[in-house]
């Protein structure tokens, strides 16, 4: 099976998360705790990592990383093989400690990213390990640093987290309000008691719809179910089926109030939806969805009308001339 596609660029973030092999304890005691800090910290000083938040749990760890190299690969490579070499050295055992590749999902800076780091310090909350009011006495976790300035290394950087819990800054201050935030987030926030964290975890991308369709456009990321998971796959297809229908209406010099203003048939919407059949895999029910068509039957019936015409749409012709052949 093809892996997973890493896309990498300068000032990349990501959520990256992983667990032990077959989800044993490899961050049971304390030693191999503190074992896996030291190399996570050896890891941001030797690639220039910005460190948001981590986490240490019993078997697995999650980061708030961003790259300002963009070498997110090189750096978790050097990270996992190295703390899997000096733990098997340690207890003279061999194999694999990681249950696989990390996870990593490009997040957006601001709100998105934010939303990560507070979900990471709540995961001994989560996980029933300590209350949230004793939540600064978890040793492994960026969240105890922030209540000790002094031992923070230079790279580890709890302010992008603070701005997101309210605009509150790196002070005695802002630490006892960030930790009444944590408060409001365990009880009843998207990151606390409710189901709404579970998608900090999932897909290929955190982050607006804006965010995930710059993406598509400027790194030309393909949606190949085998290189993907399959959510992000179609979260992709679409965006990249959306960008394409912006460019046809401005083609066509339409917008999209147009599109509910006349009806199902129009000439010009039914030569849109014949043009992204062809250019893409786009489904009918996102095109009677996206086009305002009505049912996803009508679509097919559109399209294939069309197709069985003799007399060509002008507008078709005119989006074949001016987008060409878009088809890989």
């Amino acid at each position: 099976m093809a892996r997973k596609l890493r896309l990498e660029f300068p000032g990349a973030c990501y959520h990256v998360i992983n667990r032990g092999n077959y989800r044993a304890d490899i961050f049971k005691t304390e030693g191999a705790k503190a074992a896996f800090e030291r190399c996570l910290f050896e890891a941001c000083a030797k690639s220039g990592w910005l460190l948001q938040a981590f986490v240490i749990m019993r078997n697995h760890y999650h980061l708030a990383v961003e790259t300002p190299a963009g070498n997110l690969v090189a750096g978790m490579q050097w990270l996992q093989a190295t703390f899997a070499n000096r733990f098997n050295r340690l207890r003279a055992e061999r194999g694999h400690l990681f249950q696989g590749r990390y996870k990593a999902l490009l997040v957006e800076e601001g709100p998105s990213l934010g939303l990560v780091g507070h979900y990471i310090h709540l995961n001994p909350v989560r996980a029933g390990i300590r209350p949230v009011a004793h939540l600064g006495e978890y040793r492994y976790s960026s969240y105890w640093y922030l209540l000790r300035p002094k031992s923070r290394p230079a790279w580890l950087r709890p302010d992008l987290v603070l701005a997101q819990a309210g605009g509150l800054a790196d002070t005695v201050a802002g630490w006892r309000s960030y930790a009444a935030y944590l408060a409001w987030q365990a009880e009843a926030g998207p990151v606390g008691s409710s189901k709404a964290y579970v998608s900090l975890s999932q897909g290929w991308a955190l982050g607006t719809a804006g965010f995930k369709a710059t993406l598509i456009k400027d790194h030309a990321i393909a949606a190949h179910a085998r290189a993907w998971e399959t959510q992000g796959a179609g979260e992709i297809r679409e965006l990249a089926w959306e960008e394409l229908c912006r460019r046809a209406l401005r083609v066509l010099q339409r917008t999209d109030a147009e599109l509910a203003l006349v009806g199902k048939s129009a000439p010009w919407k039914v030569a849109l939806a014949v043009f992204l059949k062809e250019q893409t895999q786009a489904s009918n029910p996102w095109l009677a969805r996206r086009l305002q068509i009505g049912r996803a039957k009508y679509v097919s019936h559109l399209v294939t009308a069309v197709q069985r015409s003799t007399t060509p749409l002008a507008e078709l012709g005119a989006l074949r001339r001016e987008m060409g052949n878009l088809t890989p």
